[in-house]
């Protein structure tokens, strides 16, 4: 269970790379892109060194680490990623997106979501989950482009979007 290329209308999703690096530490350079998920933009080659680990995979053998850089097609450019932490003895994803500030406001990470989504549904996986920081309305509205709904459950001060189980995607 390796991610694929997938393509949505307006985007190539490639898996992740360490090659990527170089021009994903530009998408993810500004500060103000960790204001909800913490931390800071890392350097080309620190972020290569996180691009190597993910590439690896999981060290646990019961998870899958399935990530992806979004290239606009249009403009031949990396502008952010989605990711799915996949447990498949639970039947159960959790995903996450990250677009570039440039990008943001477009409906690239809804877009990219809702093919990952998809994909995970067909694997299948069941059931699929996010955690969103209450005060991130784009965010929120990403997780419910992809199916999922607020549960009244925190993780970290964040909340927990949920699928219904398969076949719960959204239209929007």
């Amino acid at each position: 269970m390796r991610p694929v290329a997938l393509a949505t209308r307006r985007l190539d999703l490639l898996p992740l790379s360490p090659a990527h690096a170089d021009e994903m530490a530009l998408v993810l350079a500004d500060p103000a892109l960790h204001d909800f998920i913490g931390g800071a933009p890392l350097s080309p080659d620190g972020l290569r060194a996180r691009y190597e680990r993910l590439a690896a995979g999981s060290p646990d053998p019961e998870v899958v680490w399935a990530n992806w850089v979004l290239r606009l097609r249009e403009q031949g450019r990396l502008v952010g990623t989605v990711q799915a932490t996949i447990t498949p003895g639970r039947d159960r994803a959790e995903l996450a997106w990250t677009v570039g500030t440039a990008w943001q406001g477009r409906g690239f990470a809804a877009e990219a979501g809702r093919a990952l989504a998809a994909w995970l549904t067909e694997l299948p996986i069941g059931t699929l989950v996010a955690h969103v920081h209450p005060d991130h309305a784009a965010s929120a509205a990403v997780a419910a482009a992809c199916g999922l709904r607020a549960t009244p459950h925190r993780q970290d001060g964040e909340i927990r979007w949920q699928s219904d189980g398969r076949g719960g995607l959204g239209s929007g």
